[in-house]
């Protein structure tokens, strides 16, 4: 691990940079608790789900988009439960909110796509504000640039929609496996700690290459195929 080790170096001491990665408006210390939680069985899990996504996610883009949806249901679900309606059982609410959104995403699937390709578009330049320090209380501005971006791109080819929002989801789902596996390993968890917390470029990066890899081989495995259709 002699590139981590160089990283690490880079990276300092900065317990200031900690502190403000912690207080700051992106949820590093929320990504942080996801790494610091999964143990190596469920790591590895990750990682080979991700890899599916994102080489082969144009093949699964469907299943794909019922599970966004479905979590995002779930999330939404639980919120609206425990604030507007103000019941106790949170966990109903968000498995009605998870169904529904679930069963509207099949009929709408391509507008759903197309939601899901702007979203990936807004990650990605978010994340490419954040890796240049740029002010982070404005991280919205680049955000919502990759969301028109994004967005406009998902309605005109529906296939860049499909291996945009697959590659960067097969892509999260990679880093965080292997983050999550760096940190079990006790040599390197407080190398993987120090990038995370000291360096604003290493997620941003970290996530992004996979990213534009899947992309490009999906584009050519997309292109050299004859059977596809939404």
């Amino acid at each position: 691990m002699d590139w981590l080790n160089i990283l690490a170096q880079a990276s300092g001491n900065g317990n200031a940079e900690e502190a403000a990665s912690r207080d700051g408006i992106v949820p590093i210390e929320w990504f942080w608790q996801q790494i610091t939680t999964l143990e190596w069985l469920q790591a590895v899990t990750f990682m080979t789900f991700g890899v599916v996504c994102l080489f082969y996610g144009w093949r699964v883009f469907k299943i794909l988009v019922v599970i966004n949806f479905g979590l995002f249901g779930l999330i939404l679900g639980m919120k609206l439960t425990q604030k507007v309606v103000g019941m106790d059982n949170q966990l109903m609410g968000g498995l009605i909110g998870m169904g529904v959104l679930a069963v509207l995403s099949v009929p709408l699937m391509r507008w759903a796509v197309c939601i899901l390709g702007a979203a990936a578009g807004g990650i990605f330049t978010s994340g490419i504000w954040y890796a240049a320090e740029l002010p982070e209380q404005y991280i919205w501005a680049g955000g919502l640039i990759g969301v028109v971006a994004g967005g406009m791109i998902s309605f005109i080819i529906f296939k860049v929609a499909v291996i945009l929002f697959s590659s960067l989801w097969g892509s999260g789902l990679i880093v965080v496996g292997s983050l999550a596996l760096l940190y079990i390993n006790p040599g390197t968890s407080d190398i993987v700690r120090k990038l995370v917390f000291y360096r604003k470029w290493f997620l941003p990066l970290a996530l992004m290459v996979p990213t534009i890899i899947g992309f490009i081989l999906q584009h050519k495995f997309l292109k050299s195929s004859k059977e596809w259709d939404i």
